[in-house]
This record gives C-alpha cells, structure tokens and sequence, in this order.
C-alpha cells in the first residue's frame, strides 16, 4: 500500500509540473500510466474512462494545431532554468532518419526504439518498459550526435545535450549533484537527453588512472539510470572510445549500436545526397572513392560543401568530379597530418 502511495504522489507531481510547463503531451502520457496502474489494479472501468479522456485531448490538440501553419510540434521547448541552465543546452532539431545514411541493421534498431516510444502506453498496459536508454560507440563524424537529434526530431521533442564543461568540476560530491539535477529534470521533463563525450563519465572504474571521485561520479550515475522514467524520456550516451567504458555499463543502456567508417556504398550515397541540384548527370567514381577512404560521413559532408560553395562563386550550375575528389583528397591528408601518421 505504501508503495502504491508513493508511486501515485510521484504521478501527481509529475502532472502538476508538466502542467505548469505547459507540456500537455508530458501530462497525458503520466496520465495513461495511471491508467495502465488502474488496469493493473483491476480497475478496468477506471483505466477505461482515463483513457478516452486523453484521447480525446490528444484530438482536440491536433484540431488546434492544424490551424497552425507550419507547426506540428505537440510541446514547447522547455528552457533550462536556474542551476540547470548552466548543464544543458536545448533545441528543437527538424533532422529525420531519412536524412541519414545507415546500414539497414542500425535504421531498424532505432526504428524500433522510437516504434516503442510511439506505443509506450500499450507496452506499459502490459507491464512493459519501453526502450529509452541507448548507447553510441564509433569514430568521430559517424552520425552519433546527428542521430540523437534525428531521434528528437521524430519524436518532436526537445534534445537536451548535457554542457560536460559545466557538469565535471574538481570539488568533491559537486559533479554527482549537478548529475541529480538533471536526472530530476529528465524524470519530470519528457525530452531526449544527449551525453556526449560519455567516457569523460563512464570510465572503466578499475583504470591504473582512475581517481576515486570519478567512480563516485560513474557510480552515481548507474544508480540514476536504475530509476523510474516516469517521463519516458530518452537517454542517449554518446562516446568515440568505448574501449575505455566501464563494464557495468552495458547492462544500463537498453541498446548499444556500432557506427562504423562509411563504405563505398555509403559514401557514393552521401556524396550524391549533398550535392542535392549541383549533382552531374555522372559522377567519376573511380578518383572519388579513392579519395573518401578513411574520411566519416561529417568529413564527406563537408568536402562536398566546399565544392558546392565554390562551384556557385564561380556561376556554375553542376560541381565537377575532378573537384570533389581534390577536395576530400585535401580533406584526407589532412586528417592523415593531425593524427600524425603523414610521411615527413
């Protein structure tokens, strides 16, 4: 009985912050988990009549926002205020999954993700969580930052990206606190929260070079992700080395995906994305992709800019083979010079 009390005084804070905000689709999502409660508790005529009356909220709200032009977000962004205002950044990002270029494997584990999200209230009627908490490893340039925003954005919420500068500080219990904060924030706020640069957090807690507030710190965290989402909120950690990840934290995300360098099937495809209209009738491929290896989706991306940029200054219409595969040329000793593996 206690725990039911504390579950129901945890729903009506959650209802009366979200109504404060003004985040009406954070209230009827909290309020259909009280339904799914009611069915569990066999209330069925309860759960019942709770659910029709969110329905028919949602209706009404979509009604409204048709008369809107151009706006078909169900939520405002919420701003960070106080002492949260420092740790996160907020934006509404308009990118989709189909901007992107992924391999088929990772496009149907992230449309999985946000087919739950859609549904969560028919997998909580059956006493089911749905996934919230996902893990991102691969080189810098990949797509994982692109793909938390592409996530938001199918979700029309905000993405929250965690400001690492301000959360990690050198004074003892500080960091762990302000981590709280935004857990707080992410229980009574519905958004997808972003942790980028996530191994500055989830280092290996038995590293030689470990301290010991960061195993408070990563400590810390693993028992906020144990928590109740009562928001359904989703938590992105994002890191290019996940060689330095602790071990413990495999178990806490519901999904690990892999980004890989693009192959030459990938790259022909972002290449022919990105020059859109200045795109030639044909494209020489054999000095392209030789240029593109090694190079991530982010490096192509923007070789291929520069020469849409140029190709417009000079009062041309398509951009020239020979231009593109200079440019990612360029691109690719350069990376080659940074990482220190150029010949002397």
């Amino acid at each position: 009985m206690t725990k039911t009390a504390m579950a129901s005084a945890q729903q009506i804070i959650a209802l009366l912050n979200s109504h404060v905000q003004g985040d009406q689709e954070q209230f009827l999502s909290i309020a259909l988990q009280v339904a799914a409660g009611e069915a569990r508790s066999g209330r069925k005529d309860t759960a019942d009549q709770l659910r029709r009356l969110v329905q028919a909220a949602r209706n009404e709200a979509r009604k409204s926002q048709t008369s809107i032009a151009g706006d078909n977000r169900a939520i405002p962004i919420a701003q960070p205020r106080g002492e949260l205002q420092p740790l996160l950044s907020v934006q509404y990002p308009k990118v989709r999954l189909s901007q992107m270029v992924l391999d088929r494997t990772t496009v149907r584990r992230l449309d999985d993700l946000l087919r739950q999200q859609a549904q969560r209230d028919l997998l909580r009627a059956h006493a089911k969580v749905p996934s919230s908490r996902l893990l991102l490893a691969g080189p810098p340039g990949s797509g994982k930052t692109m793909t938390a925003a592409a996530l938001a954005g199918e979700l029309h919420l905000p993405l929250f990206s965690v400001r690492l500068d301000a959360l990690i500080t050198r004074y003892l219990g500080e960091t762990a606190s302000k981590l709280r904060l935004i857990f707080d924030h992410l229980a009574s706020t519905r958004g997808v929260f972003l942790f980028d640069e996530f191994d500055a957090i989830g280092g290996d807690r038995g590293s030689d070079n470990d301290v010991g507030e960061m195993r408070r710190i990563l400590n810390s965290f693993l028992q906020f992700m144990e928590e109740a989402n009562s928001t359904d909120s989703v938590i992105i950690a994002a890191t290019n080395h996940p060689e330095l990840l602790d071990h413990a934290l495999g178990r806490r995300f519901d999904d690990v995906i892999v980004y890989a360098m693009p192959d030459d099937k990938a790259v022909k495809e972002v290449v022919e994305r990105h020059l859109g209209s200045f795109r030639p009738k044909q494209l020489a491929w054999k000095k392209i992709l030789p240029s593109a290896a090694g190079l991530s989706h982010a490096e192509i991306s923007r070789g291929v800019d520069d020469v849409i940029k140029r190709t417009i200054l000079d009062g041309e219409k398509v951009a020239k083979s020979a231009d593109i595969a200079t440019a990612l040329a360029e691109r690719q000793q350069a990376k080659l010079a940074l990482s220190g593996k150029q010949d002397s």
